[in-house]
């Protein structure tokens, strides 16, 4: 059941990046983040029902800081968006337990990392 509900948001959001002719980069990461995470998590269909909805609502605050702080202090920034990750994650863990909590925040990270590795390779080329 874990596999079938990972492998529908994959073809999911692979099917919002072919019709779309208009994505932006953003947006293709934006879905490869989304996809990770799913396959990270291994959501069961009801945790998955509960955990999208609240996870795109955490995401635009999170770009809405990263967008707006631009050229403010660095530490004010990450002080803000640790502040929405305390305001979230109560209603992840309501939703998803606070393991797959835990495991949510560090597969973002792990996300991150891997992508600053991929353009880094990219760069090399």
């Amino acid at each position: 059941m874990k596999k079938i509900v990972s492998l529908l948001a994959l073809f999911l959001f692979v099917g919002v990046l072919q019709t779309s002719a208009q994505n932006t980069k953003d947006d293709k990461v934006e879905a490869l983040k989304i996809a990770f995470i799913t396959e990270r998590l291994q959501l069961t269909s009801k945790e998955a029902e509960g955990f999208w909805p609240v996870y795109h609502t955490y995401q635009k605050e999170v770009a809405s800081i990263r967008k707006t702080n631009k050229n403010r202090d660095v530490l004010e920034n990450e002080e803000k968006l640790l502040d929405i990750k305390k305001k979230y994650k109560p209603s992840f863990e309501k939703v998803i337990g606070e393991q797959k909590t835990m495991k949510f925040y560090q597969s973002e990270k792990d996300f991150r990392a891997l992508l600053i590795k991929r353009l880094k390779n990219r760069k090399n080329r």
